[in-house]
């Protein structure tokens, strides 16, 4: 009994699709041989030497990202965003502060009245206090927090690290629109989830549909947030489709759903200001 009710998590997902189901039956059949042998040869982080924050990030750059969450209030929703553009821009292209925009979004399915942010510190943790302690001594930033305060409901930050094996996010034309799968793991399993993606996202950049992956340091702890850019509605859908199709991307499925307590998906449209659009 105990060996039944442990396989489920795993089939769970696969069972609301008969087709994958029967696919990725298939597959194991034909190829599991194959793919085990194979895995002895793909290169696995190992959890025991180092913290997941440095054996899953990328080492050659220092790069600390902040994701802002504001719940706003729906007839401010505007003026919030003319508000935050202009401070945005401001602080974007000031040498002064070593802090910049990734991208600037409102979510439209998903969390209404609700802006998300992205911003990037290069020179990590050094270059977050160094950019909040000038900002705390700005008057002009310190009025904008002010006005920006009467127009939200709630906020929430986390701080991310990129993963290793992901796309660094860089500015893109539009218009697209932009889906952010956010995945709460389980305690314990972050490792393992960046040893299954790593092979995983090879199956994901037909479309140029990744634009960055990235794991919390503070905040809500393992939170797993993939951000992905498509041209429209239909064309997420059709590239998600057919990554179905190709082999090993239900070996990825099989094996990091049970790893998930939770998950979210926001479609986002970009801001005028953001450069992601």
């Amino acid at each position: 009994m105990a060996a039944a009710v442990s396989v489920w998590p795993k089939a769970q997902l696969l069972c609301r699709h008969p087709v994958r189901l029967h696919r990725a039956s298939r597959r194991f059949s034909e190829s599991g041989d194959k793919n085990w042998f194979r895995s002895l040869f793909v290169h696995k982080v190992d959890a025991r030497k180092d913290a997941h924050s440095n054996l899953l990030s990328k080492m050659e750059s220092s790069n600390l990202y902040k994701i802002q969450f504001h719940n706003v209030k729906p007839d401010c929703l505007e003026s919030y965003n003319s508000l935050e553009a202009e401070v945005q821009s401001r602080l974007h292209h000031d040498e002064d502060y070593p802090c910049e925009v990734v991208g600037s979004w409102n979510t439209w399915y998903g969390e209404q009245d609700q802006a998300v942010h992205l911003w990037r510190y290069r020179g990590g943790y050094p270059a977050l206090t160094e950019c909040l302690q000038k900002l705390n001594k700005n008057k002009e930033y310190i009025e904008f927090r002010k006005e920006r305060a009467k127009m939200l409901v709630s906020r929430q930050n986390q701080l991310l690290l990129e993963f290793s094996f992901w796309n660094e996010p860089l500015p893109r034309p539009g218009p697209n629109i932009y889906e952010m799968r956010t995945y709460h793991l389980k305690p314990g399993t972050m490792i393992e989830w960046g040893n299954h993606w790593a092979r995983a996202i090879q199956y994901r950049q037909e479309n140029k549909e990744a634009v960055g992956g990235f794991f919390s340091q503070i905040g809500d702890l393992y939170v797993v947030h993939h951000l992905w850019a498509y041209e429209s509605l239909q064309a997420r859908e059709d590239t998600r489709n057919s990554a179905w199709l190709k082999e090993g991307w239900d070996v990825n499925v099989y094996y990091t759903v049970p790893l998930i307590r939770s998950m979210q998906s926001r479609i986002m449209i970009p801001t005028k200001s953001s450069p992601l659009q």
